[in-house]
């Protein structure tokens, strides 16, 4: 191998090392559990489809706020509510729909700064979930 390709192979891995070190500190910067504003960003990262829930959960359970918490509660609470609805007759029909507004209400809730449950099955979520 040439000189000049084992070079350009070293530039590269520093290169790259220096890039994953200041996005990490980046990270640290933005999901800082004393800023207010990082607990509301887990929160709505939640409501946004299933990887953003995964993520939620993995950026809350390294700094775990109250808030963060009990909106990845609901939101899962009302993902599962969906798939269950979804198989009954007539209901099913409208599942997805109901589960769209739920999520939308949720999320305003969660952009607002508000821990307000769901309607009428939101305090069985943080109860039945409370592991998380």
């Amino acid at each position: 191998m040439s000189e000049e390709k084992k070079d350009f192979g070293k530039d590269f891995a520093e290169e790259a090392k220096k890039a994953a070190n200041e996005f990490k500190e980046e990270v640290k910067e933005t999901f800082d559990p004393n800023q207010p504003e990082s607990e509301k960003i887990v929160a709505i990262i939640a409501h946004i489809t299933i990887i953003g829930w995964i993520a939620a959960l993995i950026m809350n359970s390294q700094n775990k706020t109250e808030f963060g918490s009990f909106y990845i509660r609901q939101t899962l609470g009302i993902w599962l509510l969906t798939i269950l609805l979804a198989f009954i007759p007539i209901i099913g029909c409208f599942a997805a729909v109901i589960g769209l507004v739920l999520i939308v209400m949720s999320l305003i809730n969660a952009a607002n700064n508000k821990m307000a449950p769901t309607a009428v099955v939101g305090e069985y979520f943080q109860d039945w979930f409370k592991s998380l």
